[in-house]
């Protein structure tokens, strides 16, 4: 086929022009699905010739579920005087990194809600002593929980990022990104860190040699401009950090808002974003973040199969095993893949399963 369109997304898919925002929403709203996927699977292709796509052994590790946000697109949170409010102990703690060290794990995602009363100091304590009990990597504290700590220790977020660096913080992910869109994040999760308070955190942790992702959660209350606004806020802050020569966002992963037992349950409509919905956001995101290396499939909110035939749609990594998953549950979804099952649908997509770290390094071919 041929048309304005397919020439547009063939000069994406090649290289040869970076979209804008107005290409990236008319896209979204009238490119061919085919179309899409060819382009953004020819993009994928291109930046990652060897056909395989990657995935990581961890666990997701909610060290509190007591938050003083209180956004209303989550089921997680709980007040401190919630009958089921928790701190994990040191003890729970460490049982669950030697459970996810048992089944060949080399990571854990190690985040909570925003306590009101944990010091910088108690989070320094508890890094120091993973890293000296275990050899496992720490992704922790998403920007949000930074900005937090930032706010209730009084110091600049350099200093929290440095602190929690040299405790034994390895890498930080791309939590609490939402929609980079004031007007969204100030009806969704008006307590939280601003978009500029997000992209801050991470522009600081890039120049502090601090990894890190970032993440998209859509199909909430945002428009389709706002969501093509938060790729190109992602994408403006990773030509940054490339410029000054800094490490910078290594994975791009949007994922479905899940209503289900949320205060915006009833607003929304009470339905998740559609697998259709889901591939034509991943595609245009993959074509879009030219300057972002891995695009990450989410099974976690869409299913195996769905997640499968990401793969088709600009994806090159699979993500996480899930060996536990608190926050995404909360809301009523829950997908849990084994490794064999994660390496058979990426064989049978027609690439090479390679199981990967958290800094995207091979740990086992298969």
């Amino acid at each position: 086929m041929s048309g304005p369109l397919s020439d547009l997304l063939t000069a994406a898919a090649c290289g040869t022009h970076r979209l804008t925002d107005a290409e990236a929403l008319e896209l979204l709203r009238h490119a061919d699905m085919l179309e899409l996927a060819a382009a953004a699977t020819a993009m994928r292709d291109r930046l990652h010739p060897e056909r395989e796509a990657t995935f990581i052994v961890d666990r997701n590790v909610n060290y509190t579920n007591i938050c003083v946000s209180g956004c209303r697109f989550c089921a997680f949170y709980r007040d401190a005087d919630d009958p089921d409010a928790y701190v994990l102990s040191p003890d729970e703690l460490y049982a669950k990194v030697e459970e996810t060290i048992a089944l060949e794990g080399t990571a854990i995602l190690l985040q909570g809600g925003m306590h009101p009363d944990l010091p910088l100091e108690w989070y320094e304590g508890m890094l120091r002593e993973l890293k000296a009990r275990y050899p496992i990597h720490v992704h922790g504290f998403g920007p949000p929980e930074i900005h937090h700590l930032a706010k209730l220790s009084g110091l600049p977020v350099a200093t929290v990022l440095t602190r929690l660096r040299d405790a034994g913080l390895d890498s930080l992910p791309g939590g609490g990104a939402e929609i980079l869109v004031d007007r969204v994040r100030g009806h969704v999760s008006p307590k939280k860190a601003t978009s500029d308070e997000w992209l801050d955190v991470m522009k600081e942790a890039h120049r502090l040699g601090i990894s890190t992702t970032a993440t998209m959660m859509f199909g909430g209350v945002e428009t389709v401009p706002e969501r093509v606004e938060h790729l190109r806020r992602v994408r403006d802050v990773q030509d940054e950090a490339l410029a000054a020569g800094h490490v910078g966002f290594r994975a791009f992963i949007p994922w479905s808002f899940q209503p289900g037992n949320t205060d915006l349950e009833e607003e929304q409509g009470g339905t998740a974003a559609s697998g259709w919905e889901y591939l034509r956001m991943l595609a245009v995101s993959r074509l879009f973040l030219d300057n972002v290396e891995n695009i990450q499939a989410s099974w976690v909110t869409q299913g195996p199969k769905i997640g499968q035939v990401a793969l088709v749609f600009g994806a090159n990594d699979m993500g996480s095993t899930m060996i536990e998953e608190n926050v995404v549950a909360a809301a009523g979804t829950r997908f849990m893949l084994a490794r064999e099952e994660l390496v058979r649908l990426v064989r049978d997509a027609g690439l090479t399963p390679v199981q990967r770290d958290t800094l995207y390094r091979e740990v086992r071919r298969f």
